[in-house]
C-alpha cells in the first residue's frame, strides 16, 4: 500500500529543500488553503486557484507580494492554461504542483437530478486534476525536476453508500495518478498521490456522523507537506486511516456490504 503519514520519520534525511514556487488547486478553503500558507510561511510563492477570488486576495492580503491569485474554475482548461503561462513568466516553471480542488456531495442513482451533481463530482475531482496539471507537464519535464501532487482520498479505496459519485472520483483519480507515475517514471518529475482521512474542513463540517481519527486543517498540511518534501510516491494521512484502509479492502464483500449497508449517508440536503 505504500508508506503512510507517520510511516516517514526514516525518510528525514532524504527531505527535499523548500520549494521556491508551489501551485495549488482548491487553495481558498480547507486543506488547499492550508498547503498554501505552509508554503508562504516557509519563503515559497504561491500560485493561488480557486473560484472564490474574494477569499484568494484575502490571502494575498496575508502574504503581500509572495501569492498570485488566479480566480478559475479548474474545469476550464483554458482559463487554466493562461494562468500557468502567466504565473511561469513571474516565478519560472514551478517546483510542486498540486491538483487539490475537490467537491463531496451526497448522491443516489435513484433519484435522475442527481445525475449533474455525479458529472460535476467526477469533471472536478478527476478531469480538473488532469487539466491542472497538464500546462506545466511539458516544462517540468523538459527541466527534468519538479513534483505532481495529486490530493485523492480514502473514500476510493472502497464504495460507500451514499457517497458513489465521490467514491467514484476518488477511486479514479487515485488510479489516474499511478498511471502518470508511471508514465514520468525516470523523467526527473515525481508524481505523489496523497489520501487523506478526515480532516476537519467546510467539506467535512455537514457530516453528520463519526470521523474517526480527524486532523485539523494546519496539521494535515503540514504532515502532507513533509511526504511531498520526501518524494513518497503514495501515502494516507493519517496513518491511521491509512491501516483503517488497508482492512478495508480486505474485507470479503459479504462482510463489508453487510456491515456498510447501515452506515450512515452522506446527506443530499447539501448539493
Amino acid at each position: 500500500m505504500g508508506r503512510t503519514g507517520s510511516g516517514i520519520a526514516d525518510l528525514a534525511r532524504s527531505r527535499s529543500p523548500n520549494p521556491k514556487s508551489v501551485v495549488i488547486s482548491g487553495a481558498s478553503s480547507g486543506i488547499g488553503l492550508a498547503l498554501a500558507r505552509h508554503y508562504l510561511e516557509g519563503g515559497a510563492t504561491v500560485a493561488a486557484f480557486a473560484r472564490r477570488g474574494e477569499l484568494l486576495q484575502n490571502l494575498a492580503a496575508e502574504f503581500p507580494g509572495k501569492v498570485h491569485c488566479y480566480a478559475l474554475d479548474v474545469r476550464d482548461g483554458p482559463a487554466i492554461q493562461r494562468a500557468a503561462v502567466d504565473f511561469m513568466s513571474r516565478a519560472g516553471i514551478p517546483d510542486i504542483v498540486i491538483a487539490n480542488a475537490g467537491v463531496s456531495r451526497g448522491t443516489l442513482t435513484e433519484y435522475a437530478e442527481d445525475e449533474e451533481v455525479f458529472q460535476n463530482i467526477m469533471d472536478i475531482n478527476v478531469l480538473g486534476m488532469v487539466k491542472t496539471f497538464q500546462p506545466f507537464h511539458a516544462a517540468m519535464r523538459e527541466a527534468r525536476r519538479g513534483t505532481l501532487v495529486g490530493i485523492s482520498s480514502v473514500a476510493g479505496f472502497r464504495g460507500l453508500p451514499g457517497s458513489g459519485a465521490y467514491s467514484a472520483s476518488k477511486a479514479a483519480a487515485t488510479t489516474y495518478l499511478e498511471s502518470l507515475r508511471v508514465e514520468l517514471h525516470g523523467s526527473g518529475v515525481k508524481v505523489v498521490t496523497i489520501c487523506p482521512g478526515y480532516v476537519k474542513t467546510p467539506m467535512t463540517d455537514v457530516n453528520a456522523y463519526p470521523m474517526p481519527f480527524i486532523l485539523e486543517a494546519d496539521i494535515a498540511a503540514h504532515r502532507i507537506a513533509r511526504v511531498i518534501g520526501q518524494g513518497v510516491p503514495f501515502a494516507v494521512v493519517p496513518w491511521q486511516m491509512g491501516l483503517a484502509g488497508w482492512l478495508l479492502r480486505r474485507l470479503p464483500n459479504w462482510i463489508y456490504d453487510s456491515i456498510f449497508s447501515k452506515a450512515p449517508h452522506k446527506s443530499r440536503n447539501h448539493q
